[in-house]
């Protein structure tokens, strides 16, 4: 096998795989591992990024004192021993079995206790779902852009009673004057991958105009509260969340393309840092990441989380997003949800001026005071 070529890294990261890692070989990033025993931190990147995402983060949060980890997820990068085909083991994707894997990484490396774990994007419900299953492991936790609203609900006191069904956001969406397709339904389809992994614009072109368009730098993000999760409302979203009926994600954002001009100026992610993300998922395509989704929103899946109604994350938690992250409020009452109730020791909600959805990346100074701060006092 040809080996890949190297990543371009900060000093002081390593790049490293761990075998026997719930039956992946997992490739992780390292900072901070030369110092003898120190405190854990986890980080979980999200959609589509990888273990690169955090490489602003690392040898900061390392020269605070601690051995920081961040590893390719399940679907992602350089850990391999997935199921990376449409029609693959969907139920290795649930979020339980990503839990699973962020113990079995930590347990490789003869980890018993991880002082803090933080999720971005999609990284922030896995990283959630570390706190609230396993605070034995997990001594506090940190989420970015994606809230968590809490386990999901039994229903009560409704023996022998008729409700209707909840609303279909999909149909209503779809029923719209100008018919909307949510991302989410989109991820789940069988043509997602080959939308972006084939798009005619190119991988690179793609993720430049993907991470503009979620960015502080698109003038046209200013997010707000919506009042309801329904389709008329959810059709405030930008269109990277909410598309037009019978667009796909690229040619969605490839309307947002920045100009060359603006691309020159972009210092928080340079071409030469871009490539990477073009470079490997140019390699693995994105079906991995996209069956997160479809676990998501398979009802059966759903279902088994039923098993922690009424649990709360009781572990030291913060929230850290970019002020002009939409994905602060994609989910009606989540935001406020984690406030006031899905976690029982909250310490803090930061929205970062300058910064949209990927806040470490582009403000990496404001998220590593914040995250220093967090880190000691718990």
């Amino acid at each position: 096998m040809t080996p890949l070529p190297l990543l371009p890294l900060p000093a002081g990261i390593r790049s490293r795989q761990v075998p026997g890692v719930n039956a992946l070989d997992m490739h992780v990033l390292e900072a901070g591992f030369d110092e003898g025993p120190r405190p854990v931190v986890l980080l979980l990147h999200g959609f589509p990024e990888l273990a690169y995402s955090w490489r602003k983060v690392m040898p900061a949060v390392a020269a605070a004192g601690y051995h920081v980890i961040a590893p390719d997820q399940r679907g992602y990068g350089r850990t391999t021993g997935w199921d990376g085909s449409y029609d693959g083991d969907l139920d290795s994707f649930h979020l339980l079995n990503l839990v699973r894997d962020a113990l079995a990484l930590v347990a490789a490396l003869g980890i018993r206790h991880v002082h803090a774990v933080v999720g971005h994007d999609f990284g922030s419900p896995v990283a959630a779902w570390c706190a609230l299953i396993r605070p034995d492991v997990f001594g506090s936790v940190v989420l970015m852009s994606a809230p968590f609203g809490g386990a999901p609900r039994l229903p009560f006191a409704t023996s022998g009673a008729t409700s209707a069904p909840p609303p279909n956001i999909h149909e209503q969406l779809a029923a719209l004057p100008r018919p909307r397709l949510h991302y989410q339904r989109f991820y789940s389809t069988r043509e997602a991958d080959a939308d972006m992994r084939l798009c005619p614009q190119g991988l690179h072109a793609f993720f430049r105009a993907y991470y503009h368009v979620k960015s502080a730098d698109w003038p046209h993000n200013s997010p707000r509260p919506l009042a309801a999760m329904t389709g008329e409302e959810l059709a405030v979203l930008p269109e990277y969340y909410v598309m037009q009926a019978g667009n796909g994600m690229a040619g969605t954002v490839a309307t947002h393309m920045p100009s060359a001009e603006h691309i020159a100026a972009c210092t928080w992610l340079p071409d030469a840092q871009l490539a990477v993300y073009a470079q490997e998922f140019g390699r693995t395509g994105f079906q991995g990441g996209l069956q997160w989704y479809r676990s998501v929103g398979n009802p059966r899946h759903a279902a088994q989380l039923l098993l922690f109604s009424g649990r709360k994350i009781e572990i030291p938690a913060c929230y850290i997003s970019g002020a002009k992250d939409w994905g602060v409020y994609q989910r009606p009452g989540d935001f406020e949800a984690m406030q006031s109730a899905a976690c029982a020791d909250f310490r803090g909600c930061h929205l970062v001026e300058g910064a949209g959805h990927w806040v470490q990346q582009e403000q990496p100074e404001v998220v590593n005071a914040l995250l220093a701060a967090f880190l000691k006092s718990v």
